[in-house]
């Protein structure tokens, strides 16, 4: 099911290392050994139902782009029949900047972001990629480059707003499932993991 111990794409090798700048719960920091590593960590953090604090760890280990990747497939999830242009149009660019992360894709994406008003798992997925690098400030303007844990933090917030998006009663649910995708992303995967419950 999990491969834990093959989290192939983490490059640290302490859990702690990738805690420094994350605000996790009270419970999920009392599990935190120091010599512990992410596989281990991450694993408590599940048996446990930590799953906020697990998203957020799986969001900060990843490089940027595969967990750009995993807030993409997360927020593609909640997409609804009809889904709005907006959103569809900030997951589209989210989704070009992943696989061509050019100055010029990552620059698109803040703009498809901000016209969704930041209210759809697809904004922050795009601005996931928008907090990749590069400079948040005008092309022409001395480069203003972004908190390093900005992706992070905008990844977390994709997956766990499309947990809870459209159908909140089923967000522990969907949690596993998100992380079930972003444990496989790790392990090298493409995340495009079978739902067991399908």
């Amino acid at each position: 099911m999990m491969r834990q111990n093959e989290l192939t794409k983490v490059t640290a090798e302490l859990a702690a290392v990738i805690c420094a700048d994350i605000e996790l719960g009270e419970e999920a920091r009392a599990l935190l050994i120091p010599a512990m590593t992410p596989a281990a960590f991450l694993q408590r953090l599940i048996e446990k139902q930590l799953f906020v604090d697990a998203i957020k760890f799986i969001a900060r280990a990843l490089p940027k782009r595969e967990a750009s990747w995993w807030a993409c497939l997360c927020a593609h999830s909640v997409l609804a029949v009809k889904p709005d242009p907006k959103a569809s149009r900030a997951l589209e660019l989210a989704g070009k900047w992943v696989y061509q992360p050019s100055e010029e894709n990552r620059r698109l994406t803040y703009q498809a972001a901000e016209a969704t008003g930041f209210a759809h798992p697809a904004s922050w997925a795009a601005m996931a990629a928008y907090w990749s690098g590069g400079s948040l400030a005008p092309a022409e303007a001395p480069p203003v480059p972004p908190a390093d844990k900005l992706t992070a933090q905008a990844v977390a917030g994709a997956v766990m707003l499309a947990a809870v998006h459209g159908e909140p009663e089923k967000a522990a649910e969907k949690y596993r499932r998100f992380l079930e995708q972003g444990i496989d992303i790790a392990c090298g995967g493409n995340g495009r993991v079978q739902d067991a419950s399908a």
